[in-house]
């Protein structure tokens, strides 16, 4: 059975993470399922904007504590001895921990070609909260309480979080909600600036659906994949003439579409424009001198 339920309308495509039995824990086969989903919707022209939300009462308990306290151990510990020395049957002297799967998730949203929007239909922790920040746009009901809980259960930030919420909501915010590992209730976190809006449980698949909607039917596509990705590489950059060289080469290739000659016309028209460029022909590589950086697994002592 399915972790993830997959839904597609007037091109929004909605993923539900679905064991509302366990708060929706994320899980390896959940966690490889959205991977999975993403990409199905990068090279589905139909698809033009995704909501994320969760079954039942919970957006996500964050990782599944069955396994009792070696939940941890088993999920992140361990790892792979490389290396020649290890091939040849030589006890290797360093192992290679085993990569974050919800820094992978992370990672997967913030690449995703098509813009994101996430519904908290109710609580978000741990793995769960970190999982919505590379989300463009988060709505919440009142029952969508946020939690990093990681300092409490031992741990420390995941899924990227220790970038993505200082930049979301300041570096002194990000460290009192880590540090203290207390509740975020909706309207704190919409104050603070991590959710767009906050409504009524009965009204946020209807407010996400209405924002999803403009994105898909009065935006072009292409512009809109390359819009959302320009705003999150902009944290990267070091000057805002990396962002004035990026926006240049952007606009050249957009100025002289079929694209912005239909925007322009629909405008001075009065009508819903019609875009044809397709975000898996008309994609243009505006980030050439922003590669992404390669994971370079750490190398750690054997114990």
């Amino acid at each position: 059975m399915s972790d993830v339920a997959f839904a597609l309308d007037h091109h929004v495509a909605t993923l539900t993470l679905s064991r509302p039995d366990s708060l929706n824990a994320l899980s390896d086969s959940m966690l490889d399922e959205l991977v999975a989903l993403f990409d199905r919707c990068d090279t589905d022209d139909d698809v033009r904007c995704i909501v994320l939300t969760g079954a039942g009462r919970a957006f996500s308990a964050g990782a599944d504590l069955s396994g009792g306290a070696d939940t941890f151990a088993d999920w992140f510990g361990g790892g792979d001895s490389a290396g020649a020395a290890a091939d040849a049957g030589e006890q290797a002297s360093w192992r290679e921990p085993r990569r974050d799967a919800g820094g992978v998730m992370a990672l997967r949203i913030y690449d995703s070609l098509k813009p994101v929007i996430v519904a908290l239909n109710g609580p978000a922790v741990g793995g769960g909260a970190s999982l919505t920040l590379p989300a463009d746009l988060r709505l919440a009901c009142p029952e969508g309480t946020i939690g990093f809980v990681f300092t409490a259960r031992g741990l420390v930030p995941e899924s990227c979080s220790s970038w993505f919420l200082p930049r979301l909501v300041g570096m002194s915010t990000a460290q009192e909600w880590i540090l203290t590992s207390r509740k975020i209730g909706a309207d704190e976190a919409l104050a603070k600036g991590l959710l767009h809006a906050v409504h009524p449980a009965d009204r946020l698949m209807d407010e996400a659906y209405a924002i999803a909607d403009r994105i898909s039917t009065r935006t072009a596509p292409v512009s809109a994949s390359l819009a959302r990705r320009m705003l999150w590489r902009s944290l990267e950059l070091p000057h805002p003439m990396r962002a004035h060289e990026i926006e240049t080469r952007a606009l050249d290739a957009r100025s002289t579409s079929a694209d912005v000659r239909e925007g322009v016309t629909a405008f001075l028209e009065k009508r819903p424009p019609q875009f044809r460029a397709r975000v898996s022909t008309d994609l243009p590589d505006v980030f050439a001198s922003l590669p992404t950086p390669a994971y370079v697994a750490p190398r750690l002592a054997k114990d």
